[in-house]
């Protein structure tokens, strides 16, 4: 059972940072090459929508997965590691919350009434907070593997 939990924590991250991957290193640098913002800003906000879902279901799978091992082992007994991966992630999950109830939401509503320069403006914020939690997802990585 314990190995299925992992593999569940696992896929949580491998779907969470691999999207955010996906967003920053091939999706908005392509759309930006070669789309207009009335193109560009609806593509990008369909695939983000799609994205979302999956970011949702992998915070659960994280919360989850994390806590179960977490409680199994211990808390006394976790290493250092994986207190600081149950720090971060929390933290990510904050990010997270404020990027799709916020940003997010006014991006939607602005590439729903056509208002391409607040639209960017917003994918703009949006963008920061991916790389933002990017960033944190990696240190979160980097802290289990390495602090024991």
């Amino acid at each position: 059972m314990q190995d299925l939990i992992k593999l569940l924590h696992l896929a949580g991250a491998i779907v969470w940072l691999g999207g955010m991957t996906f967003m920053l290193v091939a999706l908005r640098p392509a759309a930006h090459a070669l789309l207009q913002p009335p193109q560009r800003l609806p593509l990008i906000a369909a695939v983000v929508a799609r994205f979302f879902v999956a970011v949702w279901l992998s915070v659960a799978a994280l919360l989850f997965s994390g806590l179960a091992m977490l409680l199994a082992a211990g808390m006394k007994g976790a290493p250092l590691g994986w207190h600081l991966m149950l720090g971060i992630g929390l933290l990510m999950f904050l990010v997270f919350g404020h990027l799709h109830f916020g940003p997010w939401r006014r991006m939607k509503l602005a590439v729903a009434a056509a208002d391409w320069p607040e639209g960017g403006r917003r994918m703009g914020q949006v963008t920061l907070l991916v790389k933002l939690n990017f960033v944190l997802g990696w240190v979160a990585v980097a802290a289990v593997v390495l602090v024991h």
